[in-house]
């Protein structure tokens, strides 16, 4: 037997057909009896929010306002049921893909009408209340088979909606300098870190998080979650491809990259 890690692939133009050939190999190597990490139905799950966000409010967590819109055509019918502020966002996403945020209505019917509107890969396009957040970071939540490691906090105000971890998304490769993401408020410098170590998280929604985990076969992830102004705690989006940053991994007490080739280890060796 082999044992593998499915990870979904980034969703750009040019690697477009990556995910479905993700699913063919997932698929074979599943169906000879191969163990897998983060398997087919796991990948499954890293390509749907509206799968994610149904997953999450069935284990009791809750989750921002959403309601999806299938086509072009009823993006603007679905976002009368949600108020103004609101971002709309791609059911596959990655790096912050297609969010955006809307003051009125009128707003994105102007959108929805330009060429500017990005098609969503799979046709799907949430529409999402705006969380007004008590300040401007999230958390994400980092576990690796069935143990919470650690927690991270992400900059918004410096990051906006793109929110990955890894070194390579906050500078642009063309030109060398820092990436303006999408929501962000203040320009992000040279050197400058989006995310630290949340010293000392310890908060019931870990104990949630493991669960939830556990409970739909997912052994490798990073979950992350906005603390509101009015005192909600909204989680947002399940990471099974979960990146690690270099700065984090300086200050925490346990490191998560070790913590995974332990755990893999651990798996082959019960083949």
């Amino acid at each position: 037997m082999s044992s593998g890690r499915g990870s979904a692939p980034r969703r750009t133009p040019a690697h477009h057909l990556s995910k479905d050939y993700t699913r063919t190999v997932l698929s074979w190597l599943e169906s000879h009896g191969r163990r897998t990490v983060n398997g087919r139905q796991v990948l499954e799950l890293e390509m749907s929010k509206v799968d994610q966000l149904a997953r999450l409010r069935a284990a009791g967590i809750e989750t921002p306002r959403t309601v999806a819109a299938v086509g072009r055509h009823h993006v603007i019918q679905a976002a009368a049921a949600v108020p103004a502020p609101f971002v709309t966002k791609h059911n596959q996403g990655g790096k912050g893909l297609g969010v955006r945020k809307f003051e009125r209505h009128a707003e994105l019917a102007d959108y929805v009408d330009s060429e500017e509107f990005e098609e969503p890969q799979d046709g799907i396009t949430l529409i999402q209340e705006y969380v007004v957040p008590a300040r401007p970071s999230i958390t994400r939540v980092e576990i690796v088979g069935g143990e919470f490691i650690y927690a991270i906090e992400a900059d918004t105000a410096r990051g906006g909606f793109q929110l990955c971890p890894a070194d390579a998304c906050a500078v642009d490769p063309a030109t060398g300098q820092p990436i303006m993401p999408p929501g962000a408020t203040l320009a992000p410098e040279i050197g400058q870190q989006l995310f630290s170590l949340r010293e000392g998280f310890d908060h019931p929604i870990i104990e949630k998080y493991l669960d939830f985990a556990r409970t739909n076969g997912i052994e490798v992830c990073g979950i992350e979650f906005i603390e509101s102004v009015d005192g909600r705690i909204l989680t947002y989006d399940v990471n099974t491809n979960t990146n690690y940053n270099a700065v984090v991994e300086q200050a925490a007490p346990r490191s998560a990259p070790r913590a995974l080739a332990q755990y893999l280890r651990s798996v082959a060796e019960n083949l």
